[in-house]
């Protein structure tokens, strides 16, 4: 079956009952019980729901993984990872890995005993060497938030399986239309549903799938004790989604693609970080292990005050935080997304205050040019 076709169909039957076309939103807390523990499936919304089970079997589909876990956010999503994980176990982290992910590993869950370490995973030697006795878990960001470097995701499913590690992909910037970590040998692959699942930046939630029966039973045991999750009606919104994900997909990087190339010509953009152009040092991965590079793009200009005179000049690329909506969005990470990470930190990888990170949307080409090029104008 084609992703799109997935896209529509798993998990989405007509409604037996009425035949309505869509999952029908199952807005309940709890569920009539014929007898004492005697029911249909459900008892209770935090331990399971209709439109969120179909949900999540809409996304695994789309991972092809046997099972899916939804959350309230991408965050709570990482977070249930620590049901994998116990005080005294270490973790190896993507370098210039989301600043919320940092934040979560090192201000929360590093103060409860864990310990992590954030290296270049995209040097495989570097990986190996970064590995203790104590460390259980390789959580990897590809591509990274906001340079877009790229990892070699088999190579780091060998070093797992080696060592016996789990090994975790965020998937976020690339969605499952465009790559399918567990088909390159992860064992979770993790999905910050808020960006392009959804894609109409109107809501947050979070995934993880998993072809391993016990990792998937102790992810639903923290969905159940945690209660981080979606509503019903949550759910259904992702659903509604993920039936335009491949041809939103497309046209991201459609747009993208040209708008990289015009960037990189442009005199007064220093860099220009995108996997899709040949002059990318990880250009050749990602043409191995992904189906296309994807709407995001960060460039480099000339000092701090160039950035921001870039970033509040456009029309139609919005300042703001986020991305992957169909709508464009520019982003300062220093100042936004990775401002928690400290900047002697953030600039020793080359995260620079005068970078800016670009969400291409899907609207016409010609329009988002026009608005960089008068934009660039006035920097």
């Amino acid at each position: 079956m084609g992703f799109n076709t997935k896209a529509i169909h798993a998990g989405q039957p007509a409604d037996p009952a009425t035949g309505s076309i869509t999952v029908p939103i199952i807005q309940t807390s709890t569920f009539v019980q014929e007898g004492i523990g005697e029911h249909k499936g459900w008892d209770y919304t935090r331990a399971g729901n209709p439109t969120r089970d179909a949900a999540q079997l809409n996304l695994a589909a789309l991972e092809n993984a046997r099972y899916g876990h939804l959350f309230s956010s991408g965050m709570s999503a990482i977070h249930a990872l620590t049901a994998l994980l116990k005080t005294g176990d270490h973790v190896l982290c993507t370098r210039d890995v989301y600043g919320g992910t940092w934040r979560l590993f090192s201000k929360v869950l590093e103060p409860f005993g864990l310990s992590f370490d954030f290296v270049e995973t995209h040097h495989v030697d570097k990986v190996r060497a970064a590995i203790r006795p104590e460390t259980k878990l390789l959580f990897v960001e590809t591509p990274t938030n906001p340079l877009l470097s790229l990892t070699d995701i088999q190579a780091m499913a060998e070093i797992a399986k080696e060592h016996d590690l789990v090994l975790v992909v965020d998937n976020t910037f690339m969605s499952p239309f465009f790559q399918n970590p567990l088909d390159l040998g992860a064992d979770i692959v993790m999905h910050s549903c808020t960006k392009y699942i959804l894609g109409h930046s109107d809501m947050i939630a979070g995934f993880l799938a998993t072809n391993d029966a016990a990792i998937s039973e102790k992810l639903a045991f923290m969905q159940k004790c945690t209660g981080a999750l979606p509503s019903p009606m949550d759910s259904f919104l992702i659903m509604r989604s993920t039936k335009t994900l491949g041809v939103r997909m497309e046209r991201h990087y459609t747009n993208a693609m040209q708008i990289a190339l015009y960037l990189n010509e442009h005199k007064k953009v220093r860099k220009v970080h995108y996997p899709g152009l040949p002059s990318h040092p990880h250009h050749e991965l990602g043409s191995r292990q992904m189906r296309g590079f994807g709407g995001m793009i960060s460039i480099e200009m000339e000092h701090y005050e160039a950035a921001q005179a870039l970033a509040t000049h456009m029309r139609y690329i919005r300042l703001a935080e986020s991305l992957g909506g169909v709508e464009s969005l520019v982003n300062h990470p220093a100042g936004m997304t990775h401002a928690s990470v400290p900047k002697e930190q953030r600039e020793a990888y080359g995260l620079k205050d005068s970078l800016l990170r670009l969400s291409i949307g899907i609207e016409d080409l010609d329009d988002l040019l026009e608005d960089l090029e008068q934009g660039l104008a006035g920097v």
